[in-house]
């Protein structure tokens, strides 16, 4: 009964960390490889200027879109045409000019006035708010911590190897005595 619940335990202690490890998988390859695909970014939201759209630490996901389609009502992020050409995920709110190098208006949505700057559209494509995943960026900062990356890159990688030595190295003397025949005459002097 003891090594029944045994068992339970280690199988499902395998389980958890198989789950943990295949979701650790999705989360690096949504957020690490797929923007290197070229068909969405994800970007982590620093300031409250589109609160209720999205608030900080949330994560936008963005995706490409020809500049000629540029319309008013957009969330489009780009860089600022200020010092530092930080990156703005703001809504645009009037299209001053049309075509290959469209220049608008953006605004965020908390803010009481519009952004100081018009900004010129160039190169190709512009990239388009699509899904905010609401806090999202809180853990991606938690995950870049020092903390977190000596604990994924040497905690992880010990707990799967003393699991895997536990398993090699486990006693199986447990299971070998089950089997012995209780009933089987005992050998000794006479």
């Amino acid at each position: 009964m003891k090594q029944h619940a045994s068992r339970t335990l280690s199988i499902a202690a395998k389980l958890a960390v198989g789950g943990v490890l295949a979701f650790c998988l999705a989360v690096f390859a949504f957020f690490g490889l797929g923007p290197h695909t070229g068909l969405y970014r994800t970007e982590t939201v620093l300031s409250g200027s589109m609160v209720p759209h999205f608030s900080p630490g949330d994560v936008v996901v963005v995706t490409p879109e020809p500049l000629a389609d540029v319309r008013v009502g957009q969330v489009i992020t780009y860089h600022a045409p200020v010092q530092g050409h930080m990156i703005v995920t703001h809504r645009v709110v009037k299209v001053l000019k049309g075509g290959a190098h469209p220049v608008v208006l953006t605004k965020g949505d908390a803010n009481a006035a519009p952004d100081p700057w018009t900004a010129k559209l160039s190169g190709s494509p512009v990239w388009q708010q699509r899904w905010v995943i609401p806090g999202a960026g809180w853990i991606i900062e938690w995950l870049r911590s020092q903390i977190m990356r000596y604990l994924l890159v040497f905690g992880v990688p010990i707990l799967v190897a003393v699991i895997w030595l536990r398993d090699i190295w486990r006693d199986d003397s447990d299971d070998e005595q089950e089997e012995v025949r209780t009933d089987a005459p005992a050998l000794g002097t006479r």
